[in-house]
């Protein structure tokens, strides 16, 4: 089977879905705000687990025993090669009928959420998205198993997302 017939169910040369006519979705990545934020929280989480794992055993069995605090520190290593590709793996594309979403370093996700089966399309934004100027997208649907969220976004892309979404969404379950 040629790639880009319409029967074609396999992925394209990007990893993404392959869509009919041989034309790929414009997938947009994530902004590096939520990296940066992604990574703070890996810092002081970690950075507190350090010091506690340092200080603790050595001064309760001496000061040989604050070596385990290596172990958090490379922890925090790992931690911040993992963030970056998972943010990385994170991309989203706004198609004619639906909306593509795609996640994940191991195991890859891609989640269809077609336009007409959006019930619900809300901005949330924690304490620290809105320090680090984040909000996300999160979609539902009738089906629990549909349901999408996009981290991380710029609030003004959020809300003409949102906006765009539902306005869409009206417009397919109505029938037009």
């Amino acid at each position: 089977m040629e790639t880009g017939s319409p029967h074609d169910t396999g992925t394209a040369a990007t990893g993404g879905p392959a869509v009919p006519g041989g034309e790929e979705p414009g997938w947009i990545a994530l902004p590096p705000g939520l990296l940066r934020m992604r990574l703070l929280l890996l810092v002081v989480w970690l950075g507190l687990l350090t010091l506690a794992t340092a200080l603790v055993p050595g001064l309760l069995a001496g000061p040989g025993w604050a070596a385990f605090a290596l172990l958090p520190l490379a922890l925090l290593v790992w931690g911040r090669v993992m963030l970056e590709r998972n943010w990385r793996s994170w991309r989203y594309a706004e198609r004619a009928d639906d909306l593509l979403i795609s996640r994940g370093v191991l195991w890859r996700e891609e989640t269809v959420v077609p336009y007409g089966r959006m019930q619900l399309v809300e901005v949330t934004s924690g304490p620290v998205e809105r320090h680090f100027g984040l909000a996300s997208v999160q979609l539902h649907t009738a089906a629990a198993a549909t349901d999408a969220t996009i981290p991380g976004l710029d609030p003004a892309e959020a809300e003409r997302l949102r906006d765009r979404l539902t306005e869409l969404g009206e417009a397919r379950s109505a029938g037009l």
